[in-house]
């Protein structure tokens, strides 16, 4: 006999001989659905179609023939704006709402459905493409229905989760299921923290939020790994630990300052716990300091640091010009330095191995 082990405690022993299987918890999310998914949003953007993009839509066999201006400007009155879908939450009565970077970036026109089938159109208060979070607002005439941010750095593996967004824009839907890892590094960016989920998220589910049992939002969901476009049982969520600070910037600056050091770190690895420094940027903020190449940053403010993504993080998370004290290893000294942290230039590419 098969058991469904979904939140009853001592799910997979099996009761004794002629005992009945006591049920001492929930075995539906329905009641923890009814209460979130009101302010789980559905977000459409519109984007103008440009002459480079009707261009590569023409056949190639129509390319200098009369046809091909008939062609484009049918293209063009039929295409005139491209659709996507993605998904976000209500954080606030008044219409404020987190969403994906990716989502929302690069729109002309943002458009938010809410499950009682009204629309609203939306405005951006500010995105980051470095961690992918975006927040955008819309007027309403009444309070929305809203979520809050739950404790991310209590959540364990194992735990349940439930999903919810706009899969494949069929309209806002939900999923279940745990987390499967923490820290996890894609390579999206040097701030990569995720949660790996194996709740099914699909395209269309970025953007929106994944609840603990308690109907907090602890992820951000995010991006999926998959060989077929749809959900293979691998997905990944920005803790709230990382999202609510971002989105807390967003909403007093519209943009988000980090701290900048101007050195390349080594990401070749080594055997010493710390951060190689590779190179030093001339006339930035460590070579101000005195800063080397081959120095080995053990800690920045009193915290330790283990490896080069630490330092960028660490570093980051310093208000630009303020002081930050490195311990750092030089040959067999220790040396202490005082860095006035400078502001990470807004050109710095989203790669793997930052200039830090």
């Amino acid at each position: 006999m098969f058991l469904a082990c979904l939140g009853v405690a001592g799910c997979g022993v099996p009761p004794a001989h002629g005992q009945p299987l006591v049920q001492t918890g929930p075995l539906t999310f329905a009641p923890l659905v009814r209460r979130v998914v009101p302010a789980v949003v559905n977000i459409a953007v519109r984007m103008n179609v440009t002459d480079a993009a009707a261009a590569e839509a023409m056949p190639p066999e129509l390319k200098g023939t009369p046809f091909e201006k008939t062609f484009r400007d049918k293209l063009k009155a039929r295409h005139e704006q491209m659709i996507g879908a993605g998904s976000g939450f209500v954080l606030d009565p008044t219409g404020i709402i987190v969403t994906n970077n990716h989502v929302v970036g690069s729109a002309d026109k943002i458009l938010v459905s809410f499950t009682d089938g009204s629309e609203l159109p939306a405005r951006i208060i500010g995105t980051d493409e470095l961690t992918d979070i975006a927040v955008i607002k819309v007027d309403p005439d009444h309070a929305l229905p809203a979520v809050g941010w739950g404790d991310s750095r209590a959540v364990q593996v194992g735990d349940w989760i439930l999903a919810a967004g706009n899969p494949f824009g069929l309209g806002g839907s939900v999923t279940a299921g745990i987390v499967s890892a923490r820290g996890r590094d894609i390579g999206a960016g040097p701030f990569d923290d995720f949660f790996q989920l194996d709740a099914p998220i699909n395209p269309g589910n970025s953007g929106g939020p994944s609840f603990n049992m308690s109907g907090e939002v602890i992820a951000l969901n995010t991006a999926i790994v998959s060989p077929t476009g749809g959900s293979v049982g691998i997905g990944f969520a920005i803790p709230s630990e990382i999202a609510q600070n971002i989105v807390d910037e967003l909403l007093s600056k519209g943009h988000v300052d980090r701290g900048w050091l101007g050195v390349v770190v080594d990401t070749s690895g080594h055997r010493h716990a710390g951060a190689a420094i590779a190179e030093v940027n001339q006339g930035g903020p460590a070579a101000r300091a005195g800063l080397r190449a081959g120095d080995l940053v053990m800690s920045i403010n009193g915290e330790r640091v283990e490896n080069t993504r630490e330092l960028v993080r660490a570093v980051s998370a310093v208000n630009p010009g303020t002081v930050a004290r490195l311990r750092i290893r030089r040959g067999k000294q220790t040396v202490e330095l005082a860095v006035v942290v400078g502001r990470r230039p807004p050109e710095q590419p989203q790669v793997a191995e930052p200039d830090q």
